[in-house]
């Protein structure tokens, strides 16, 4: 297995070496640089070139979306290395959360979680998928959800604008039932098959049809990058 290279750019002492010395013990894992403002961050990571910048959000030179932002765009596609981004915070608010996003963060971590879904993050970020709080999902659903229209009068799918016109043309040929829209509020809820079978009144195996379908036609791999591929299809604005 391929040891993932990490740099840390985290103002607070006592937070970065904990992180640091709790990342350590992780099989697999290597913390290659640490620093505590953005702009040393930035520079850090051109002379290092690490596999994922954990990166908080609260840095006292720039906001940690700017230096995403500044990170995303220093990028050379022709490089073999494409950092990625894992925000840290412990911040909720929907502007941020979105703005980070939007900046093109990768994958969205709360500081009050524990060390082992860090790791968790920093491996599923390194495969290429998306790690986010469940509580991020839930803002990122809700946001979604306010961006879409529900068409109920002579049809039983969600019609979604704002797309992209590769996403639109997607979501045209495939589109989102009200009954998978409502299994997909419930998947970012973080409730499992059984639960969602439950409160919707419909057996375990419907769940997994409508689940399989919904990863389908979101061209995702897993529940954790449904929210994110939400918005960035152009569901949240």
């Amino acid at each position: 297995m391929d040891t993932i290279r990490i740099i840390l750019i985290e103002d607070h002492d006592l937070t970065r070496m904990g992180m640091r010395a709790a990342l350590a013990k992780e099989e697999g894992i290597e913390i290659v640089g640490e620093a505590r403002n953005a702009m040393s961050g930035l520079k850090l990571l051109q002379s290092t070139q690490p596999d994922i910048a954990i990166v908080d959000v609260g840095l006292p030179d720039m906001s940690g979306i700017e230096l995403t932002q500044k990170i995303k765009n220093s990028l050379d596609a022709e490089s073999p290395i494409q950092t990625k981004i894992l925000i840290m915070t412990m911040n909720q608010n929907e502007d941020t959360v979105l703005a980070a996003f939007a900046a093109g963060a990768d994958s969205y971590y709360m500081k009050d979680a524990s060390i082992e879904k860090l790791a968790d993050a920093v491996r599923i970020t390194h495969l290429g998928n998306s790690w986010i709080d469940p509580l991020i999902a839930r803002i990122v659903l809700d946001k979604s959800k306010r961006n879409v229209d529900l068409v109920t009068a002579n049809s039983d799918t969600v019609s979604i604008h704002g797309l992209s016109a590769e996403d639109n043309q997607m979501l045209e040929s495939y589109p989102l039932t009200t009954r998978e829209f409502d299994v997909l509020n419930l998947i970012v809820d973080g409730c499992s098959n059984g639960e969602i079978a439950e409160k919707l009144y419909i057996t375990v195996g419907t769940v997994k049809t409508h689940v399989r379908n919904i990863l389908n036609k979101l061209c995702v791999n897993d529940r954790t990058q449904v929210a994110v591929r939400a918005l960035r299809a152009g569901l949240v604005k």
